[in-house]
């Protein structure tokens, strides 16, 4: 009992401390003007680190940092979370991972096919480091790649010299473990969510998931015309519910717990549904589905980018359900 008082007064003050030193503000285009990187990584628990991105979109402000590149330092060397989105970014975050230990980065992971996610892999595989992904993050990327790189060249201009296509080197289906000593981290893919291939990465010793796009909090989540809400729903509830973390390091946004993420996320996507589904049983058209009351949701950033959007995107999903 008092070992759960204690971890529980720990993961307060954590997450106090991290409020106090940083609210994300997709208008601050820069929080680290020092390095290409958007924000200095954070040491969130012992040994548990991450730069937490922009919540806005990618600007060349900000370099394409707007996810969050995380890394987990040990005895055994460095697991890095997702490989930037550019090689000049990767190089950075290297940077800073050198100033804090001089244990070698030994696996970087893909947590999806996204740009932000792959584009800084060929970085790694210069300096040696395998790197891998989920089989469909890979073919995501694979089939996609070509213009995800245009288009963060179109953004980044000077800061995409160097960055080339580069696919990972390992994949897996659901689950690939890392024993690193004495601490174990798991690779899991839960089911469909977010984008092909989404995964999380689960430190059991620790009750720590860094969620990946499973989970937002303090941006609105976008939904893909590949996503399929239903069975995100369904990844949530079945799966990743039962993973019961104390600390989650989302996708996008500063570490937080299972009550917030399960309110911007799961219930979003439930009550979205909800207003969808009755709009549907009412005679609603496309044309105006994109109107449905989002309201609660309003106050989290990118909102205005992408509630209309996902609104109406949900009624094609819904449609024919």
């Amino acid at each position: 009992m008092y070992k759960q008082l204690e971890i529980l007064a720990l993961s307060v003050l954590i997450l106090i401390s991290i409020v106090i030193k940083a609210v994300s503000d997709e208008n601050i285009k820069d929080q680290f003007p020092t390095s290409f990187l958007y924000s200095k990584p954070s040491e969130f628990i012992p040994n548990i680190w991450s730069a937490i991105g922009a919540t806005g979109p990618p600007t060349y402000e900000n370099t394409g940092h707007n996810n969050n590149l995380s890394f987990i330092t040990s005895n055994e060397g460095v697991v890095v979370i997702n490989a930037g989105a550019s090689s000049s970014l990767a190089k950075a975050l290297h940077d800073e991972i050198k100033k804090i230990t001089n244990k070698p980065v030994i696996l970087v992971i893909n947590e999806n096919g996204q740009g932000h996610a792959m584009l800084g892999n060929s970085y790694w595989i210069d300096q040696g480091v395998p790197i891998l992904a989920h089989e469909d993050a890979i073919k995501e990327f694979e089939d996609n790649g070509p213009q995800i790189l245009n288009r963060m060249i179109g953004y980044n201009r000077d800061k995409a010299d160097g960055t080339r296509l580069a696919l990972p080197t390992i994949s897996f289906t659901d689950k690939y473990v890392i024993n690193l000593g004495n601490l174990v981290i798991e690779a899991l893919y839960l089911g469909p969510a977010h984008s092909p291939g989404d995964i999380s990465v689960w430190i059991p010793s620790k009750k720590l998931v860094i969620a990946g796009d499973m989970a937002f909090h303090e941006r609105l989540l976008p939904i893909f015309s590949h996503t399929n809400t239903k069975e995100w729903i369904a990844t949530w509830d079945n799966e990743f519910e039962k993973l019961n973390p104390i600390y989650v390091i989302p996708g996008h946004g500063h570490p937080t717990n299972m009550d917030q993420v399960r309110k911007y996320t799961r219930n979003y996507l439930v009550y979205l549904r909800g207003k969808i589904g009755t709009f549907i049983e009412n005679g609603g058209e496309l044309k105006d589905a994109y109107y449905v009351d989002q309201t609660p949701f309003s106050h989290l950033q990118t909102f205005k980018e992408l509630a209309t959007r996902n609104a109406g995107r949900v009624y094609e999903e819904m449609e024919f359900e």
